[in-house]
């Protein structure tokens, strides 16, 4: 006889089987991924580096912007595409490794021009591989963040991204003093800068290897049917329709990002009222990336115990502060301090905004939250920095520190007042969306029992 087709219950029951199955491995898997990989990407995406080479190459604030803006550009259309490639597969760790290698090869390039070219060849080269950086980190961070709600449990994911951010911030705090001090101070290999972004690269190419080794990835019971891109963006009223919370989640990261555009202008700013040297800007990187890995952990747990939206709540507080003690430093140790307490927002606004994403409405439907989300986020980053660049050139520095606080505050009220937390409304067995599963009493008390415990992140099948 042939062997009956399983119900929908027990093809959900055999898939949180597999995961917490496989936990271990796919912890260490994500762990040493993030790790290696936010080793090399943060030592080029803290707001020093890429910044302050661009300025050298171009002695510009505007360009500098432009710039900037390229690198945002690249990601603004790519995590839609990216998404509807992803979202009807079972499988999508191929597409992620083809999109992860690709994202590093960009790095390959910045660093290649840097030793080979010159003049207006190596602004034209570097501002190209930087839009393609973002057009594949674009699809990538869609796809890697889909693999991470597959494989690990809700309950996990921030003690998961906190010991990940927490090590990773450790290296490369101590790699980006190093690389100021010794690669830039020294102008290693005829260009320090080139030297740096290859280091990232190796770091970045390490930490996918390792992944694609460890990763076991599950099958979810339901996935979506294929449909043109056309007719999937034509659905984004209705997602957004249907869960206000989302949608008022939304805002309120534009909001937040729209406000962080000014991070990159920071070392530029202290460029203006202190001598910026390869020491200066090793030293305030090392500051910038030790706050974020010195306040991981305590984001981590907390956004477990409490849930993303405090961590969410937390980081604006802390950029609002960054903000309005930059616009008055005039001295390194006061901006010392606001790159931390910068460094410190950026650490709890990368933990919590995307695993925010997770958590509202239905499963299938995650890998486009995020692509929605994340092409938000890209389309003001993208506009932002040269809009950034023209208010500088015209207003000056203050300006645009003012306006941060202004539309940080905004995303604060918006936080506070019109946003749920998303894993509080599921836990009580609230359908987030029309088409949301709800949750068995015993499943919810279960769950409120383990995120209780705060147990060991390792632990097995409970």
């Amino acid at each position: 006889m042939d062997k009956p087709e399983e119900t929908l219950e027990e093809k959900e029951a055999a898939y949180e089987r597999f995961v917490w199955s496989n936990l271990k491995r796919n912890f260490a898997g994500h762990f040493l991924h993030g790790m290696l990989g936010m080793t090399g990407f943060r030592l080029v995406n803290a707001p020093t580096f890429i910044p302050s080479y661009l300025h050298l190459l171009t002695g510009s604030p505007l360009l500098t912007g432009l710039g900037v803006s390229l690198q945002q550009l690249g990601g603004t259309i790519s995590p839609i595409a990216g998404a509807v490639q992803i979202e009807h597969r079972r499988r999508v760790l191929p597409v992620s490794m083809f999109l992860g290698t690709m994202m590093r090869v960009q790095l390959l390039g910045i660093a290649i021009a840097g030793w080979f070219l010159k003049g207006e060849p190596l602004l034209l080269s570097t501002l190209l591989f930087l839009f393609l950086w973002g057009l594949f980190s674009g699809p990538q961070g869609v796809a890697f963040q889909y693999l991470l709600a597959k494989g690990i449990p809700i309950s996990r994911r921030g003690r998961l991204q906190a010991w990940r951010n927490f090590t990773g911030g450790a290296v490369s705090a101590l790699l980006s003093y190093f690389a100021g001090r010794y690669l830039l101070g020294n102008n290693v290999f005829g260009n320090g800068y080139a030297t740096t972004f290859m280091l990232a690269f190796l770091l970045t190419s390490a930490g996918l290897t390792a992944f694609r080794l460890l990763f076991r990835e599950p099958v979810p019971p339901t996935i979506r049917p294929r449909m043109p891109m056309a007719q999937r963006v034509r659905e984004f009223p209705a997602l957004l329709s249907a869960d206000p919370g989302f949608r008022y989640f939304m805002v309120a990261r534009t909001f937040a990002i729209a406000g962080r555009v000014a991070a990159p202008f920071f070392i530029v700013y202290a460029a203006s009222v202190i001598h910026v040297t390869g020491t200066v800007i090793g030293v305030l990187s090392l500051v910038y990336l030790g706050a974020d890995t010195l306040t991981n952990l305590a984001w981590g747990y907390g956004a477990d115990r409490y849930g993303f939206k405090t961590t969410f709540v937390g980081a604006l507080a802390f950029w609002i502060a960054s903000a309005g003690l930059i616009m008055n430093a005039h001295t390194l140790m006061i901006i010392s301090i606001a790159f931390f307490l910068s460094g410190a927002a950026n650490a709890g606004y990368q933990l919590s905004a995307q695993n925010m994403v997770l958590e509202f409405g239905h499963r299938d439907d995650i890998a486009m939250r995020l692509a929605i989300s994340n092409t938000a986020e890209n389309t003001m980053m993208a506009i932002g920095p040269i809009a950034v660049g023209a208010i500088v050139t015209g207003f000056g520095f203050h300006a645009v520190f003012i306006l941060s606080v202004v539309l940080e505050a905004m995303a604060l009220v918006l936080m506070l007042w019109l946003v749920e937390e998303p894993r509080k409304r599921r836990l009580i067995g609230t359908a987030a969306t029309a088409g949301a599963d709800r949750e068995s009493e015993d499943d919810v008390a279960a769950e409120l029992a383990e995120i209780s415990a705060a147990s060991d992140p390792l632990d097995s099948e409970p």
